[in-house]
């Protein structure tokens, strides 16, 4: 009898192990993402490195700062498995904003970046992280925040940037950097961090993919700023 039950166990436990051999497998995800771009100076630095390193990333742009110059960083990143998103037009105070002037902020840079990429972005990065129900209601795109390094002070050093970056990194996290003009530091930063996190089995995707790789699917105007894919509120 107890052979005979042995026997009818074993497969409940050789599935039992397969799940769970399947689930340490599963890669731990996390996604880079670049703010206030594009431009013709540290914009290339940045995608110099995700190129060497065979890793994609998000890029919230500003409308303003797009032309048939700085286009070529968006196409380019497009062509390395990135993402353009967006980031507003004039990077303003949106919370200090009618209705109408947030619809025209996020339509306008919506239109400018289609009319470059052929895609639509779907995802919406307030300036400063300035968010209101007003915005929430106004804007049909997913709200997403990050974990940043405070990378827009001068004051910090590529160790700092790279320490706290180390320290706060996570599954589904969204990593909150900038690729604006001059912003040497972050440079040096992402090329100490991007091969760490690959050491401890960390896999860089999109925004986008991390979501779909999540089973997470956001709708709009759900109230949620995003910094790690897996929020609920």
């Amino acid at each position: 009898m107890t052979r005979l039950l042995s026997l009818a166990l074993l497969p409940l436990i050789m599935l039992s192990c397969t799940c769970t051999s399947n689930r340490e497998s599963a890669p731990m995800l996390i996604a880079l993402s670049f703010d206030d771009g594009p431009n013709d100076v540290t914009t290339p630095q940045v995608l110099d490195i995700l190129e060497e390193f065979q890793v994609p990333a998000s890029f919230f742009v500003i409308g303003q700062n797009i032309n048939d110059d700085t286009a070529k960083q968006m196409t380019r990143a497009i062509s390395l498995g990135c993402e353009i998103q967006n980031h507003s037009f004039t990077h303003g105070f949106m919370t200090q904003m009618s209705k109408e002037q947030i619809e025209e902020e996020i339509r306008k840079t919506d239109e400018i970046i289609e009319k470059y990429t052929g895609t639509r972005p779907w995802m919406f990065r307030p300036p400063f992280i300035d968010v209101n129900p007003a915005m929430h209601e106004a804007i049909g795109h997913t709200f997403i925040c990050g974990v940043g390094c405070f990378d827009w002070e001068p004051q910090r050093s590529a160790q700092e940037r790279y320490d706290i970056l180390m320290a706060a990194a996570k599954d589904g996290d969204i990593l909150l950097l900038h690729d604006m003009t001059g912003n040497d530091d972050t440079v040096e930063a992402l090329r100490m961090f991007i091969p760490e996190m690959k050491k401890r089995g960390y896999k860089f995707v999109t925004v986008s993919e991390m979501f779909n790789r999540k089973g997470i699917s956001p709708s709009p105007h759900n109230g949620i700023l995003y910094s790690n894919v897996l929020q609920t509120k």
